[in-house]
């Protein structure tokens, strides 16, 4: 199981690198297919399809709208970044709007948390998860900005993973997730303020044009460990909720994309909102 889940993982860094490298089309086909899948997995925890094995109503409409939401985003970023929160705006929007539909016309087939289950899932996989490529194709250098992401989340787990298993004792959520500790989650995060503030000083102040205060990115780096740590204590709540070990069986040893992307994704808008506000674009 070790050597399966190592491999994999290793496979998946890989992956990831090339395809952030890559960017531009190749990056925004890949997204979408990894927030198709997220999508589909949360809608099946929390039972939007119910007992139907075809997809439901509102699994459909999540993905058909999600395709619109990325098509939205790569014309309007194609002209400016500002435009392109605009259009996340109103495609939002027309989801409710779409989910409204669904819900109203095909009552009572499907509940109203159901309804509110799939607008969850939306916001929490396509959307959360766009930010990538908003920081990725949104900026100038941009292929140095979007490792900040990863940081926050990998970065800052591993940091809190070596300072739990050295002197972890006091747990911090112990229905929820025994093995984290209060001291891991301390060290995750001045341990991800060290690494932005290390990469910020000796890569992006140097061999990028941007210039990013020390201050800032120690801030930027704690605020992001801290969220993708929430964010991996919310899928973990997810699945308690609905009695599941895994969301997935995509990633061999791992499980699902929510189960390996599950703080990527609330950390990408912090990074990528900070990032914006720092840079002031």
């Amino acid at each position: 199981m070790f050597r399966t889940r190592l491999l994999s993982g290793i496979l998946l860094v890989a992956i990831a690198l090339a395809v952030f490298i890559a960017g531009g089309t190749i990056l925004a086909v890949a997204l979408l297919l990894i927030s198709v899948i997220a999508y589909q997995e949360l809608t099946a925890a929390c039972k939007v399809r119910g007992e139907e094995m075809s997809p439901s109503s509102p699994v459909l409409v999540g993905c058909e709208m999600t395709l619109v939401y990325y098509a939205g985003i790569c014309l309007a970023l194609a002209r400016d970044i500002t435009l392109t929160f605009q259009a996340m705006v109103m495609v939002v929007v027309a989801a409710f709007l779409a989910f409204l539909f669904v819900y109203v016309f095909t009552f009572p087939k499907y509940h109203a948390n159901q309804i509110m289950a799939a607008m969850f899932s939306f916001l929490y996989g396509p959307v959360m998860l766009s930010f990538l490529y908003l920081l990725r194709e949104g900026f100038d250098e941009c292929i140095y900005l979007v490792w900040f992401v990863f940081l926050a989340s990998w970065g800052s787990d591993t940091c809190a993973y070596c300072v739990g298993v050295l002197i972890g004792k006091h747990k911090m959520t112990p229905k929820l997730s025994p093995k984290k500790s209060i001291e891991g989650a301390v060290g995750g995060v001045l341990g991800a303020a060290l690494l932005f503030v290390l990469y910020t000083y000796f890569v992006i102040n140097r061999y990028t044009a941007i210039t990013l205060s020390l201050p800032f990115a120690a801030v930027l780096g704690a605020v992001g460990a801290l969220v993708s740590m929430v964010g991996d204590l919310a899928a973990s709540a997810v699945k308690r909720d609905h009695d599941i070990k895994d969301y997935g069986k995509l990633i061999p040893g791992h499980g699902g994309i929510m189960d390996r992307f599950d703080s990527v994704i609330v950390a990408a808008p912090i990074v990528c909102i900070g990032i914006y506000l720092m840079i002031g674009i």
